[in-house]
């Protein structure tokens, strides 16, 4: 399991997170939501160790956890000039001696000898991703991996996290598209004023759209309404 308690963040002086806690069962899809800013990638950067926190302890399999224990696809990825597919898969480590790109390639069909500099935006997701499960860790951290990917990606990604799920990995992922986590993930957590608001199983996602929106519906519907 993967358990976060009391976990506070801050840049500066400004507290980003605060006594934060969320528990993630091993073997499950969990999914990340909350509005811009509400610090859902400063939480999985803290996660991954890119952050450190002020106070509180993520603990993996009842041991403080290591960056070794996660594949992390970061939301923003980089990318060297002047170099293939290929080479950029080659800076990632595969446990498996049988991993080969090619095999991987046949879900995406990239030109994976040609410069990375050429490719599209999706074509650069979807070689991240690549990137990233070839690496076959325990927690599979994906932020926004949906972005920028056409239907048919999308349906091989969420194909995936599934299979990776049924392997028996921890996968958290966020996505501003509500729809992509309900039909893959097992828990949905809201992520809203520095705190996890609630948690929902597979069984209450159909009222997990309203708990979200509702604020913003009583908030924001007089005001469209006066200017339309």
């Amino acid at each position: 399991m993967l358990t976060i308690d009391q976990l506070t963040v801050s840049y500066g002086e400004k507290i980003i997170l605060e006594n934060l806690r969320v528990r993630c069962n091993e073997g499950q899809i969990h999914g990340l939501v909350g509005l811009n800013g509400s610090g859902k990638t400063t939480l999985l950067n803290t996660i991954y160790g890119f952050k450190r926190p002020n106070s509180g302890i993520i603990m993996y399999r009842n041991a403080p956890i290591k960056r070794t224990d996660i594949a992390y696809l970061e939301n923003e990825n980089y990318f060297y000039s002047n170099i293939s597919g290929k080479e950029y898969l080659s800076l990632f480590k595969a446990p498996q001696e049988t991993y080969q790109p090619d095999d991987w390639n046949q879900l995406f069909n990239l030109p994976l000898n040609q410069l990375i500099d050429g490719y599209s935006s999706g074509m650069k997701k979807k070689l991240a991703l690549m990137a990233t499960l070839k690496q076959d860790k325990p927690i599979v951290i994906l932020d926004e991996p949906f972005n920028g990917l056409d239907i048919e990606g999308s349906k091989i990604l969420s194909m995936l996290i599934v299979k990776l799920k049924e392997k028996g990995h921890t996968i958290i992922v966020t996505s501003h598209i509500l729809e992509s986590l309900t039909t893959v993930c097992d828990h949905i957590h809201y992520l809203s004023q520095r705190q996890i608001q609630f948690s929902r199983t597979k069984d209450n996602f159909n009222n997990i759209e309203n708990e979200v929106f509702q604020n913003l519906k009583t908030t924001y519907s007089d005001i469209i309404s006066n200017l339309i």
